[in-house]
């Protein structure tokens, strides 16, 4: 009898737990992005979030998920489980990544794309890296960035974005609202960027952060 008065006493206050949770969203989707890195990627995303003035109970950003494109999309996976299984699932789920060095790059594009529920993960990739989009905010290129000795290609696009932020550093604070007048060209770059590397049949370089970018821009729509 004891036990029975627990576990309904567990189911009520869990019950009252997730009417609170879905009382103080707000009424537009539930996405999580999840990203490669601790600070870059993430710290990109909140200030998307806070300058579009998101709530964090719709938009939640992770980091805390490792480097590789499959550990991100393992992560991706659990996170939706457990919200789904609390009874208040995302409606979308993104997965931010790179391709520089990362062996498991194509298999993870690959299980993304084949995953059920279908519409529901969505991957964002950049080649070489994350900073080849923040690059386009300032220039137009599509010059393949091939790995040197003892140069990456990643470190190559930063030692490029360097002549237009001088002081830049992965995990800087403040990048979002300091490219945000150049943010419409970035995103048609990266655009354009898609177009041409279809025709051309490779993906370097290309991005696809401006997809997230223009989800979370339109999300209160």
């Amino acid at each position: 009898m004891g036990s029975d008065n627990l576990f309904h006493k567990r189911k009520a206050k869990n019950a009252k737990s997730l009417q609170r949770r879905v009382a103080s969203r707000e009424a537009y989707k539930k996405i999580l992005v999840v990203c490669e890195g601790e600070k870059t990627e993430p710290n990109y995303f909140e200030e998307v979030r806070e300058y579009y003035s998101l709530n964090t109970v719709n938009v939640e950003v992770r980091g805390d998920c490792g480097s590789d494109p499959m550990s991100i999309f393992n992560f991706a996976k659990q996170r939706f489980r457990e919200e789904k299984d609390a009874g208040d699932p995302f409606d979308k789920v993104f997965c931010v990544f790179d391709k520089d060095g990362h062996a498991k790059y194509a298999d993870t594009l690959r299980a993304i794309a084949s995953y059920t529920p279908k519409d529901t993960y969505f991957a964002i990739n950049s080649v070489p890296c994350f900073e080849y989009w923040l690059l386009l905010h300032f220039t137009y290129s599509t010059r393949p960035y091939t790995t040197l000795p003892g140069n990456s290609s990643g470190n190559q696009v930063l030692t490029e974005l360097k002549k237009y932020i001088h002081d830049y550093e992965k995990g800087r604070g403040g990048i979002f609202s300091d490219l945000i007048c150049q943010l419409g060209q970035a995103i048609n770059y990266a655009e354009r960027g898609l177009r041409e590397s279809e025709r051309n049949a490779t993906d370097n370089p290309s991005t696809r952060v401006h997809e997230l970018v223009r989800v979370l821009q339109k999300l209160k729509d």
